[in-house]
């Protein structure tokens, strides 16, 4: 019988969602205590005497957490809504709309930690969920399961050593940044986020601890941003997470064919970060990404092209923690794409980033985000028609949170 990602990936959904009010509907006599995971730099405290109560933010095992992302972002370019690329911010993911108000995302997750069984869903709506749902590599977009973002279930056998296995629907490994702004230290992503790496994978992914610093894995998954592939062959991924209490460093490797409709050539990427927190005030990190593919050709003449398309870029950032409440940031990059290959001009960017961070209470934020992108080209829109070699961004944003861990 030949099943289907998308009915393996609702019935994942909805198992998940199944637990939730199947133990929702039963009232325990005394709720379990809740287990933080573990990070490097916890500290071991004595138990309670008595068990804590269960997270405000659940449904029998099942933590209940989400956020809303919005902006108002200008764009000094003034690009027109009747130009060719329209009245965005150029190079931008998740916040690219400019000159208005706009929803970049909005998340309801359930998750519940495995033991040794467990099951994650993230539902995403708004401007964050078209853009991760409407990029396949090699599959039509409609097969992508639109407004979910994550959907996986877990397993992590007690007497396995720390290995576990993910089976659905996951963000990659891959990059220095994730989708949700909250959890980075600018509003904007990287140039390295929105054109170096995938936003995600489907497929089985695995993580063992093979010492007290080292955690590594193997993933076999269907390629960049694909639920199902029309080219049949899988792509491999390889991560390392390297932890010390004064920096992390972190290598991901993914190779597989990601050409459409055949197997014929390899896309490869490379990516690795160095993160250093010499202090809790202080943090910055190093991010590196090469990238290549090869396109499915089997005669380079007559210009003897054996189309191999490649991009690299890096960036440097740093954040520090002003006061309690307030928190400055700050990154630079590089990226080179000598094929156009992502960006769709042959060009080398640049692009500096500053926010600044007000945190009013537990679970909301505002940032204020002055950003300017330059090329050795003229790339940019201007007003109507115009092409220029940079731009220059304002954003104000404003996120609300909430859930167990805020």
């Amino acid at each position: 019988m030949k099943l289907h990602p998308n009915r393996i990936l609702q019935a994942l959904a909805g198992t998940a969602m199944a637990i939730a009010l199947t133990v929702g509907a039963q009232t325990p006599a005394t709720p379990p205590p809740a287990t933080p995971p573990a990070t490097p730099a916890a500290t071991t405290t004595p138990a309670a005497s008595t068990a804590p109560a269960a997270p405000t933010w659940s449904a029998g095992p099942m933590d209940i957490s989400g956020f809303i992302d919005g902006y108002y972002s200008y764009n000094f370019n003034t690009p027109s809504n009747t130009s060719v690329t329209g009245q965005i911010n150029q190079l931008y993911n998740f916040n690219d709309k400019t000159d208005q108000f706009n929803l970049s995302a909005a998340k309801l997750t359930l998750n519940h930690d495995p033991d040794p069984v467990g099951a994650h869903i993230d539902l995403l709506f708004g401007r964050t969920n078209t853009l991760i749902n409407s990029a396949p590599s090699n599959s039509s977009s409609a097969d992508q399961l639109n407004y979910i973002e994550q959907a996986f279930l877990s397993a992590k056998p007690p007497k396995a050593k720390g290995f576990e296995m993910d089976f659905g629907k996951f963000v990659t490994s891959a990059g220095a940044e994730v989708i949700e702004a909250k959890d980075n230290w600018n509003y904007s992503r990287s140039l390295l986020f929105v054109y170096a790496i995938p936003y995600w994978h489907f497929g089985a992914r695995t993580s063992m601890p093979v010492s007290k610093t080292e955690t590594i894995g193997v993933q076999v998954v269907n390629g960049w941003n694909n639920v199902s592939k029309s080219n049949g062959g899988v792509t491999v991924g390889l991560t390392s997470a390297y932890v010390k209490p004064k920096y992390t460093w972190n290598v991901n490797y993914y190779g597989g064919p990601e050409n459409p409709n055949t197997t014929s050539g390899f896309r490869n990427l490379i990516d690795t970060t160095l993160l250093l927190t010499p202090n809790a005030k202080f943090n910055a990190y190093l991010n590196y990404d090469y990238g290549q593919n090869r396109d499915a050709v089997t005669n380079p003449a007559p210009n003897n092209d054996t189309k191999l398309n490649h991009w690299q870029g890096a960036a440097v950032a740093a954040r520090g923690q002003v006061t309690g409440k307030q928190a400055l940031a700050g990154r630079f990059e590089y990226f080179n794409d000598p094929n156009g290959f992502t960006t769709g001009t042959k060009q080398h960017l640049y692009e500096f980033t500053g926010t600044y961070e007000y945190k009013w209470l537990a679970g909301l934020l505002t940032r204020i985000e002055y950003r300017d992108d330059w090329s050795n080209v003229n790339y940019f829109t201007q007003n109507t028609t115009g092409a220029v070699k940079s731009q220059s961004t304002l954003t104000v944003a404003l996120v609300a949170f909430f859930g167990p861990k805020r």
